[in-house]
Order: C-alpha cells, then sequence, then structure tokens
C-alpha cells in the first residue's frame, strides 16, 4: 500500500448541477480536481441546471438517476487520463446533495455485487431502478403527505423535537409517502431505498451502503437523539419501510473496501477503503472545519444554508438539526434557503444582461441599506419563509410610523432591484439565524460558488456587521467529504483520533486554510441593518398572513 507520506484521499460531492471530486495527500496538499457538469458534459439527459421541472405534476423536481452514474465515471475516466495514481487512494468518501431519494428495484443487489469491468457502469445499472428518476430537494409537491406526517407525530414541533425539523416538502419520508400512495407500484417493487449519500457510496462498494447519521436526519424518520430509524414514523410513511432502508450507520464508519470493478478498471488500491458518505451541508461543515459557535457558515450555492454547530441545541420550525458527522458531542444547526445563485442569476439576467460585471457595479453604485427599498425574491417556492414563487418590493423610505403596507411597489430601477435582493437575502439569513438561537457570529466563513463574488461578500459583512473570510476552496463539500475519508481512515488504527486534531494538521498545510474576503462595517451601518432587517422580517410575517388567505399578488 505503500508509506503513509504517500497516501492519498478522494472526496466527492454529488451536488445538485454537477459531480466534483477533490484528491488530496497526506500532508493536505490538493492534488487534483475534476467537475462534470450535468448540463453542458451530460447533455443527452436534458437537464436544466441538473434537473428536471414539472413532469408529471406541478412542483415536481426530479434528476435521472442514471445521470450521476455516468457523471462518476466520466470523473474518474478524466482522472485517468491524466494518469491520477489510483493505486494511491487509500481512503474515499462523499458528499450528497440531500434529501434525493434513490429507488432500487428487487433483485438489484445481487447486480451491484457482479459489476464487469470490462463493461460502463451505466449499462450495467440502466434496469436496476424502480423509477429513474429520483425526487430531489427542489421537488415542492408532497405538502399533502408533510401535513400527514406532522399529525402522526404529534404536530410540527413534535415532530422538529424527535427529528430534529418539522416536515418538509423536499425531507425523504414525503418524497416516499407520496411515491407508496400515488406509485404503490413502483413502492413495491423497490428492495432498497438510498439517499443520493449512500446512492453514491453504493457504487464504490458493490452493495448497499446504509445511510449515516447526519443524511438521515434529513429525512423526517430518525430519531435524532437515539441516532435509530423511529418505528412511528416509519409506520406513519409507509408499510414495510425499516427493510427497504436498511440500518443506519456513523457518519465516520466505514462502508467497505471498493469494489474489483474499480480496482480493474481504474487500478484503485485493492486496501482502499470507503469511508460512509454523508450530505452536502455535513460535508460543508467539516470543509469549513466550523467546530465552534462562533463561526457561522454560509453557502451560496444554487441553495443557500446557513450553518453552525451546537451541543445543546433547541430543534425549532425553522431550521434544522443534524448529527455533526465528524463530532459524535455536538450537533449542526442549519437554516436552507431554496432561492440562492439561480434566483440572483435570475435578477443579473433581467437587470443587466447577464453580466456579472454589471451586476456587480449597481451593487456598488447603489447605497448601503438601498435608501428603505427592500424585496422579498423567489424563483421557486420558498422554504424559508414558506411562500410561493413571487416578487414582492417595498418602499419603506419616509414609513417611519406607518403601518405594515406602506409603500408597496410593483417595480424597482435595475440598480436597486440588484441591492434589494443581496441585501434581502442576507437580511432573511440574519434574522431567521437570530429567531432559531443561533448566537450573533464572530466571524462568517463562505463556500460556494458564489462566494468568489467579494461584492456579495461585502454586503454579508455589512448585515452580519463580523469580518468574512473565504477558504482556500470554493468546493467545500468534495473538501470536506476528503478530509472525512481521512479522518475515517486514521481511526481504524486510532480511536480517539479527532477531527479537530486533522484539522489542526490541515490548517498548517492549507487546505482548510481561510483568507479575509472583506472587514466588519462600522458600528452605526451594523445597527442600521439591524433596524431594516427587523422591518422586514415584518413585512415577511404579513406575507405569510396574506399567503394564508391566498391573497399575494403575484408579480
Amino acid at each position: 500500500m505503500g508509506s503513509q507520506d504517500e497516501s492519498i484521499y478522494l472526496g466527492f460531492d454529488s451536488s445538485t448541477q454537477s459531480l466534483k471530486v477533490t484528491a488530496m495527500d497526506s500532508k493536505f496538499r490538493i492534488l487534483a480536481f475534476e467537475q462534470v457538469h450535468f448540463d453542458s458534459d451530460l447533455p443527452q439527459y436534458e437537464t436544466k441546471d441538473g434537473v428536471h421541472r414539472n413532469r408529471g405534476w406541478e412542483g415536481r423536481i426530479t434528476s435521472p438517476v442514471l445521470m450521476w452514474v455516468e457523471a462518476l465515471e466520466l470523473a474518474l475516466e478524466r482522472l485517468q487520463q491524466k494518469d491520477f495514481p489510483f493505486d494511491k487512494v487509500v481512503a474515499i468518501s462523499g458528499s450528497g446533495q440531500q434529501h434525493g431519494s434513490v429507488y432500487w428495484k428487487t433483485g438489484s443487489g445481487e447486480v451491484l455485487n457482479n459489476l464487469d469491468a470490462s463493461k460502463p457502469l451505466v449499462s450495467q445499472l440502466k434496469d436496476v431502478f424502480a423509477t429513474h428518476d429520483s425526487p430531489i430537494w427542489m421537488d415542492s409537491s408532497t405538502s399533502k403527505q408533510c401535513r400527514e406526517i406532522e399529525e402522526a407525530a404529534g404536530g410540527a414541533q413534535a415532530l422538529c423535537d424527535l427529528t430534529g425539523s418539522r416536515a418538509h416538502e423536499r425531507f425523504t419520508g414525503p418524497q416516499i409517502r407520496k411515491l407508496y400512495q400515488e406509485q404503490e407500484h413502483v413502492y413495491n417493487n423497490t428492495e432498497r431505498i438510498s439517499l443520493v449519500s449512500s446512492f453514491m457510496a453504493s457504487l464504490f462498494v458493490g452493495k448497499y451502503a446504509s445511510i449515516d447519521y447526519a443524511d438521515g436526519a434529513g429525512m423526517n424518520l430518525m430519531d435524532m437523539k437515539r441516532k435509530e430509524w423511529s418505528d412511528g414514523l416509519l409506520e406513519a410513511t409507509a408499510p414495510s419501510l425499516k427493510g427497504k432502508l436498511g440500518p443506519l450507520a456513523p457518519s465516520h464508519g466505514i462502508a467497505g473496501k471498493i469494489h474489483l470493478y474499480f480496482i480493474s478498471r481504474y487500478r484503485f488500491n485493492p486496501e482502499c477503503v470507503e469511508v460512509n458518505w454523508s450530505g452536502d451541508n455535513p460535508c460543508s461543515l467539516a470543509g469549513l472545519a466550523i467546530e465552534k459557535p462562533g463561526d457561522l457558515g454560509i453557502s451560496l450555492g444554487t441553495s443557500d444554508t446557513v450553518f453552525g454547530v451546537s451541543a445543546d441545541p433547541k430543534p425549532g420550525v425553522d431550521g434544522h438539526v443534524f448529527p455533526n458527522p465528524v463530532d459524535p458531542n455536538s450537533y449542526m444547526c442549519m437554516l436552507c434557503y431554496k432561492n440562492g445563485s439561480l434566483t440572483r442569476q435570475e435578477v443579473r439576467d433581467r437587470c443587466a444582461g447577464k453580466s456579472w460585471d454589471i451586476f456587480n457595479q449597481y451593487l456598488d453604485d447603489t447605497p448601503p441599506l438601498n435608501e428603505g427599498k427592500i424585496g422579498f425574491y423567489f424563483k421557486e417556492t420558498e422554504i424559508l419563509p414558506p411562500l410561493p414563487a413571487g416578487i414582492h418590493r417595498f418602499d419603506l423610505s419616509g414609513a417611519d410610523g406607518a403601518p405594515l403596507g406602506h409603500g408597496r411597489v410593483d417595480t424597482f430601477g435595475a440598480a436597486t432591484e440588484v441591492r434589494a435582493i443581496v441585501e434581502g437575502q442576507f437580511m432573511a439569513m440574519r434574522s431567521h439565524a437570530r429567531n432559531f438561537g443561533m448566537p450573533d457570529p464572530e466571524r462568517v466563513i463562505a463556500t460556494g460558488g458564489a462566494s468568489a463574488n467579494h461584492h456579495l461578500l461585502r454586503v454579508c459583512a455589512d448585515v452580519f456587521g463580523c469580518d468574512v473570510y473565504i477558504a482556500s476552496r470554493p468546493d467545500s463539500s468534495s473538501l470536506g467529504a476528503a478530509l472525512r475519508a481521512a479522518h475515517g481512515f486514521r481511526l481504524q488504527t486510532d480511536e480517539t483520533f479527532s477531527f479537530s486534531s486533522l484539522i489542526k494538521e490541515a490548517s498548517e498545510d492549507g487546505a482548510t486554510q481561510l483568507s479575509l474576503a472583506t472587514k466588519a462595517p462600522d458600528t452605526e451601518l451594523h445597527k442600521s441593518y439591524d433596524k431594516l432587517a427587523d422591518q422586514k422580517l415584518q413585512y415577511e410575517h404579513l406575507l405569510l398572513q396574506l399567503a394564508v388567505v391566498q391573497a399575494i399578488p403575484i408579480d
């Protein structure tokens, strides 16, 4: 197997729009990076932004399972063409977009175990799925099933207390229940249900890999404190579900040794082990080395997420609590927004001629606080707050003492619109994080594709009132997966080896180093943003009230 100095760790990230892989050596130096864009690299699947929208019923958003399989092989082939030393890889792990589910047809386990290295994976797996469409986190078609699961648990807060989250349309439990109710023949022909993370892990070990604790918490099915499936919730979701889900497993556990298929086809090390995959957000937590409550992670991607750690979380209906994938004694707290980069991009296309340079110039040319003009921009049905697609603009200039509803407007100028969406998104994060009990941050650590835009991060610093840092690499999920692979590998010989110790080593050699993107604003500007954020939150409550009576005007 070679000396430890020659060891390589691979981290994968199967996200909404692409598959990435990061290779890291034992000194935590990045050796290689590959990325497969689903739309452009695999056009035969006819996705837009990696998904299919509204095929079958309104609000249904899915991705083709075989696309993920083919993307994996394409990434490995690209590494192979560059003479990547697969024989030195001692451990792999990965992250998958949370909440996506895969349905293996009866008898598929045998096919998976007997993969033929002379044939591509796609040709061997094309007939093993009960359905080729994986419902993903963007799906919003399971409102009925969410209500049913919450009622079975005794209400939204009771479900939060048990599982860490209330029922959400994108969560896997409601998705499974909808499949059982509306496509019972598919459910009955399903031998195993995987998440995207455990599905991709299964390919590497040639058998059904377990769902890990951190990703399993995003299903509305797991007792978070006991880290076991809740029998009551399984029964409320679909019959005989426990057998289809298989056992849960620790995030740092070993799924198995790599399958002969990859040894023969790519010359992987026969002793290479796979550490259980987890969700993309838990892996981002690992990749950003967030270990204390003073650090707040913000991922600016297809969805925007805000996350941190807590030893004593208090689950609530606005956010989520997951087991920490790298520390069994703490939890990950997270808020999720469906309208992230794609919604910013929609405003860019409409207001700035599809140019980020013009978008950024508009952002720089408009004054902080936008002269009291605020907006809510939802290209997709939003998660937090739970509002339908639409744009809602308000002009609060001169509105001191005015009742809610003052200054409703239909349009802003292009520059005002740009600042309104950016400020609005960060102010929502700030308000909701406070409401969820997250402490005011000492620093924000930004990641995701849009974290490379320092114009956005300037607004982030102004709103949160603290310095904003960025990781040395924006792909924190695949980096976090590589770090988790290294941690799980070390735990095989040293059960007391902590992820904190690993991060200390990694930071000394650069893999997890942070760089200051922008410093905190002056105190008065931050106080003004706090006041505006409170006002915006009041208008959010108004919109929610109107939504209940179906009276929101959609622009």
